[in-house]
């Protein structure tokens, strides 16, 4: 069998935390941001984790 490999998209997204979470950004950060708020803008800003239920997509996608 040939060797898995790791989805070009999921690795460009996606990182590993140290406790096995997996850690994303938030979307709608890229463009047309005048008539978003402020505080929305900054909120967007910050990381945060990937749900559980999806998590083992993810995974898969990783290969882990």
């Amino acid at each position: 069998m040939p060797k898995m490999k790791t989805k070009s998209s999921a690795k460009k997204r996606f990182k590993l935390t140290g406790t096995g979470k997996i850690k994303r950004k938030h979307a709608f950060k890229s463009h047309i941001l005048t008539k978003k708020e402020t505080k929305q803008k900054r909120n967007l800003t910050h990381s945060t984790l990937v749900d559980k239920v999806d998590e083992p997509s993810i995974k898969k996608q990783l290969c882990i």
